[in-house]
């Protein structure tokens, strides 16, 4: 069992605090598009709270990058953890701080040794419709021609998008509507693969370990077999000798 890096011990401590702060994030990013009669002291206080979580994970990213030995392989594999970091500080675009943090926590979750397939692939889903839907809320409900202008409508339409079903009855109107459309769709069909190769392998893992064990039982019957053989043969033997004149 080899001891624990610094990295390691960081990544351990602060997966918590992490998962946390993307609650507050959650909060801070629904407020404002759910109660459209919110002021805006409420607004910008959101904000600021979205902004500091970003911060968070930005500072989470730093704080590997500098205990790691080495910082240029880091880079080189973690590449999407540093366009999340940096994507915010492009363009003043509240969807890429979305986009952003959704990136950095979901890459940072993947960590979490104790998180298994099923669990991940169920909170993924959860978050993209959250999100999703709120998302595409935030920029449709004022379109002229825009037909999702509620939550359950926003809700309804991501999850048909994500299953690729598709109904037809709301669509995206705007350009940033489509986006998030397409956005959707994709990791929709990415979920569904990842659904679909975790039950193929537990059915490979199921037939392989019925075929060791068929194996296994099939060897000691031959084993058995070769005994049987051997002791007929003594047997045999022992019949064919002469007796033993006393």
């Amino acid at each position: 069992m080899h001891a624990r890096t610094a990295q390691e011990r960081w990544e351990e401590l602060s997966q918590r605090p992490l998962l946390a702060l993307a609650l507050v994030f959650a909060v801070a990013y629904a407020v404002p598009i759910v109660d459209t009669s919110a002021g805006h002291t409420v607004t910008a206080a959101c904000t600021v709270v979205e902004w500091g979580v970003w911060g968070a994970f930005a500072t989470d990213y730093l704080v590997r990058l500098a205990l790691t030995s080495d910082r240029r392989t880091f880079v080189r594999t973690h590449w999407l953890d540093l366009c999340a970091v940096v994507l915010p500080l492009v363009a003043e675009l509240r969807l890429l701080r979305l986009v952003s943090t959704l990136l950095l926590l979901g890459r940072r979750a993947r960590m979490a040794t104790q998180i298994q397939v099923t669990t991940y692939v169920a909170g993924v889903v959860v978050g993209l419709l959250m999100f999703g839907s709120l998302a595409v809320l935030s920029v449709e409900r004022d379109s002229p021609n825009g037909n999702i202008r509620t939550l359950g409508d926003a809700l309804w339409w991501s999850f048909t998008t994500m299953t690729t079903v598709g109904y037809g009855d709301h669509a995206p109107t705007t350009g940033m509507g489509r986006i998030i459309a397409v956005g959707l769709m994709l990791s929709g069909i990415a979920l569904l693969g990842v659904v679909t190769a975790n039950i193929a392998a537990w059915f490979i893992e199921r037939f392989e370990k019925d075929d060791v064990e068929e194996r296994a039982q099939t060897a000691a019957i031959l084993a058995l077999t070769e005994e049987v053989r051997a002791l007929r043969a003594e047997v045999a033997e022992l019949r064919e000798r002469p007796p033993v004149e006393r």
